[in-house]
């Protein structure tokens, strides 16, 4: 290769013998160009050196072209770069070039980053930027772990194909891999990394993660120290996720052990069930041996620093605002695992002391000090003075300052509690109040009802255009559209948007749909039916008017919040059944008022001929028409129905009270149900009640023939039932901490009848025990109560009681799976009359269960009761195998 140049361009073409020199004076590479810069995360430039470019001199940038990038946008690069065309470029030290250089270094996106020279005509310089670029992600995988781990890290790790592979990139994925195994109690978890090319692949690596969890890091002991004024065992359950292992001893000499079974036997029986692990220790002081459960005891960092403030917190709560954790040591112990001991400056006990009110004019000194309820001399408690205030809204409701200035308008209320001094230990306190005007509510808008027309939600919201704000109905307008189990509960968004300029604000609904149709299917055997099958569906969003609108199915025609259900029971040709309802909840669509109709056939055989079902049968037709209207008397959570129902019993040669085998037997009649109903989440309620009375009955059609019925057959007695019968039902619901609620339920019943010559009607009684789904009494009208732990005890009864307590947790309130676990306490009896009836004669039992509610299937469950009342030894009814009974339920919960 030669150097030439033209006198009239004076073209220079850096090649050849410059080259050279450039290789020897600044160390670069022997190619046909000089390096200006590079190779270097710094950025630092080479000297450019030659025999015409022996002093520094100023050039001119003509060109800028990029080379080595496969993915990348060269006109980016440039861009990234900040070297323009026509800036003033200072060879052979460029402060441009420099910082050209560590800009696509901050990139991370090249392992190698080269600015040469390509040619100089006169004192036009022309630059190439050479890139060689970090590999990318072909793929990733995980080592050593289950199958269910690895799909849940790759959710975490934020790796996708493609990606530049940088050593921050490999960290951060570590780092987040440790984190998940860290929240699952594994404090020693190692992961390494490596890189692995991709021989299929064009500069592309395979990550690989070998990860060892070792074992989970439990806490052994919680220690706390500086406690003179508060209980230990109440501070240490404050710490929610840092919780010691717990403690059972067992004394060597058994006749002294608290547990009546042999140490070998129990060490036997806590290996065999896996609930202990467990090492024998003897204490030099009190010669028990000691076993360590494994409980919630693993240790999380980032949670265990949420509990040291919830400590602290709770401090303040008994009026020790100054307390704080003046020091916590963390260090391990022989087992592997860790102790934790706490050190607490529990500081000086305050008490309120004077609350003076100022810029209030609403309302009263008086009125705003009895809604705080907080007196001088009161313990001092921060989180009582923020409750009683109301500062943040409470889902739940409830009578705070902030509640009785929002529930009439003033939206820009706001307070400001300000100590003013402290005598000693008392602090006082001036509430500067500032009430601002009455906000009018000017928009509301609804988004996320894919599938539910507008006017559905918008007919059950109570905050409407041209209101004053009311945050009491923000509450309830949750709660309706809860109810309408439409939408996913725990996802409804109420966003208020005030306007202080105009004194007005916008509500913005937000929704998240869900699946609300339910198909229920199921099989059973019993009720003298043998064996029977049950299919239903129920459609709970259906739309009437889109039937014959094809384009507004989904896939089937919903959206108007109607329901409709059909429900066909069969055991082939000895018995079938079907039930269907539709229920408009807005008749007329301006009030809501709902209207239910229903269709009812069931047939059943009675012949003891498999051959000949219809020899001897039982069959009823029947249906009625319900009204619902929402009352605003007492309250608006009132409802009253009433409504008017047929059915007809036609029997051939079926007995089923004596001398009445053949006939028809008719039965109208009337019933007015009065019920209130709070519970603010239908699936999972955790506060609120649903009350009801409800009085059915006939027309006392032997009141008024003045015919003798003392001798009368009993076709002609029950021609036309007549009966009254009257029920209670309540259910109580509070939640005793987060998500753990009790449940109180009361239910009675009981019929009469008009003319004790005919006496109780033949149909509609009370049946208690069992599942609550017995077959063979719900087609003759009787009204099944569930009893777990027990088979049918009454199956035609006239008075019956039950008591039901329930403690209950959720597992998941997700919208596609509700499940939640229970404990119950339950007792109840019937009587065939009310001469038999004792109250305090009652069925006790206790249990547990379970229940998952699925969208499609709607309610799933499994109780296990042992019914205590029906010990009897002799009927080998006796330990917990004869006492207890397992109870499954589909699609309802029973009574």
């Amino acid at each position: 290769m030669t150097k030439s140049y033209v006198n009239s361009g004076r073209v220079y073409s850096l090649v050849g013998t410059l080259c050279s020199i450039l290789m020897v004076l600044a160390g670069t590479a022997g190619t046909s160009s000089a390096q200006l810069g590079g190779g270097a995360r710094s950025g630092g430039l080479a000297s450019y050196r030659s025999a015409e470019l022996n002093r520094p001199k100023e050039y001119e940038l003509a060109g800028i072209t990029v080379t080595g990038a496969q993915y990348l946008d060269q006109d980016l690069l440039i861009s990234v770069s900040n070297l323009i065309i026509g800036q003033k470029v200072h060879l052979p030290n460029d402060e441009g070039i420099a910082k050209a250089i560590q800009a696509l270094w901050k990139q991370e996106l090249f392992s190698n980053v080269d600015i040469t020279a390509v040619k100089i005509i006169d004192d036009k310089l022309f630059i190439n930027i050479n890139v060689e670029e970090r590999p990318r992600l072909s793929r990733y995988n995980f080592k050593n772990i289950k199958t269910s781990e690895a799909k849940d890290l790759k959710s975490k790790v934020s790796l996708v194909a493609n990606k530049v592979v940088t050593a921050a990139t490999t960290k951060e994925a570590i780092v987040r891999i440790k984190k998940y195994y860290a929240d699952k109690g594994f404090g020693r978890v190692t992961v390494k990394a490596y890189e692995t090319k991709d021989t299929i692949a064009v500069n592309k690596v395979i990550l690989t993660f070998y990860i060892d969890r070792g074992q989970k890091t439990h806490i052994n002991l919680v220690n706390l120290s500086g406690v003179h004024n508060a209980s230990e065992a109440r501070l240490k359950r404050t710490l929610k996720s840092t919780k010691e292992m717990s403690h059972i001893t067992l004394h060597p000499d058994t006749t002294k052990s608290p547990y009546p079974i042999p140490e070998r036997s129990f060490r036997k029986y806590i290996h065999e069930f896996g609930f202990l692990s467990l090492s024998k220790t003897l204490d030099a002081v009190d010669p028990w041996f000691r076993f360590k459960l494994f409980a919630s005891s693993k240790y999380n960092e980032s949670k265990y620093e949420e509990d040291k403030q919830s400590l602290v917190a709770y401090y303040n709560t008994l009026g020790y605002r100054d307390a704080t954790v003046e020091a916590d040591t963390i260090y391990p112990v022989k087992n592997g695992n860790l102790n934790v001991d706490i050190k607490i400056n529990e500081g000086k006990k305050y008490y309120f002391g004077n609350i003076v009110w100022k810029g209030n004019t609403k309302y009263t000194d008086e009125a705003l000090t009895r809604i705080l309820a907080i007196k001088k001399g009161d313990v001092y408690n921060q989180q009582l003075l923020e409750t009683r205030l109301g500062k943040q809204l409470n889902p739940e409701g409830g009578e705070d300052v902030y509640s009785l200035y929002m529930d009439d308008g003033y939206l820009f209320f706001n307070i400001d509690p300000v100590e003013t001094s402290i005598d000693v230990d008392t602090i006082n306190f001036e509430m500067r109040v500032t009430e601002g005007a009455q906000a009018t509510i000017q928009d509301v808008n609804i988004a996320g009802n894919d599938r539910t027309n507008e006017h559905v939600i918008r007919r059950e919201i109570r905050t409407l255009p041209g209101n004053k704000f009311s945050r009491s109905d923000l509450i309830r307008s949750n709660r309706e559209i809860a109810n309408l189990q439409f939408f996913d509960q725990e996802k409804i968004g109420i966003q208020p948007k005030p306007h202080p300029e105009n004194g007005t604000v916008d509500i913005d609904y937000t929704v998240v749909e869900k699946s609300s149709d339910q198909l229920q299917l199921s099989a059973g055997f019993g009720g003298g039916l043998g064996f029977y099958g049950n299919v239903g569906i129920t459609f709970n969003n259906f739309s009437a008017k889109n039937i014959l609108r094809p384009s507004q199915w989904d896939p089937l025609p919903v959206g108007d919040g109607q329901k409709f259900s059909v429900n066909y029971s069969s055991s082939g040709r000895f018995f079938n059944s079907l039930n269907t309802s539709f229920t408009e909840p807005w008749l007329g669509g301006k009030k809501p008022n709902a209207l239910t109709a229903n269709i009812i056939y069931t047939w059943r055989s009675g012949s003891s001929d498999i051959t000949k079902p219809k020899l001897a049968y039982l069959r009823i037709l029947g249906g009625g028409l319900q009204m619902g209207k929402r009352l605003n008397w007492p309250d608006n959570f009132f409802v009253f129905n009433y409504g008017v129902f047929y059915n007809n019993y036609k029997l051939k040669d079926f007995s089923i009270i004596p001398n009445f085998n053949n006939g028809q037997s008719n039965d109208l009649n009337f019933k007015l149900i009065l019920s209130r109903n709070s519970l603010q989440a239908p699936l999972y309620p955790r506060e609120g009640s649903n009350v009801s009375f409800t009085f059915q009955f006939t027309p006392p059609y032997s009141l008024f023939s003045g015919r003798d019925y003392s001798n009368a057959e009993n076709s002609v007695k029950y021609k036309w039932l007549e009966y009254h019968k009257y029920r209670f039902q309540s259910e109580w619901y509070q939640k005793i901490y987060g998500n753990l609620v009790l449940k109180l339920a009361v239910k009675m019943g009981f019929m009469g009848y008009y003319n004790k010559d005919i006496g109780y009607a033949p149909f509609g009684r009370y049946q208690l025990g069992g599942d609550g789904m017995t077959m063979g009494s719900f087609f003759i009208g009787n009204e099944i109560i569930s009893h777990r732990g027990y088979d049918v005890y009454q199956s035609a009864a006239t008075i019956f009681n039950k008591y039901v307590t329930e403690i209950r947790y959720p597992f998941s309130l997700s919208p596609t799976a509700t499940i939640y676990g229970l404990a119950f306490v339950d007792a109840a009896n019937a009587w065939n009359s009310f001469k038999d009836y004792d109250p305090t004669r009652l069925n006790r039992d206790a249990g547990i269960g379970i229940r998952v509610f699925l969208p499609m299937f709607g309610l799933l469950g499994l109780d296990y009761g042992l019914g205590f009342d029906k010990y009897n030894p002799a009927q080998g009814n006796s330990g917990i195998k004869g006492l207890g009974k397992f109870t499954f339920m589909l699609g309802f919960e029973p009574e």
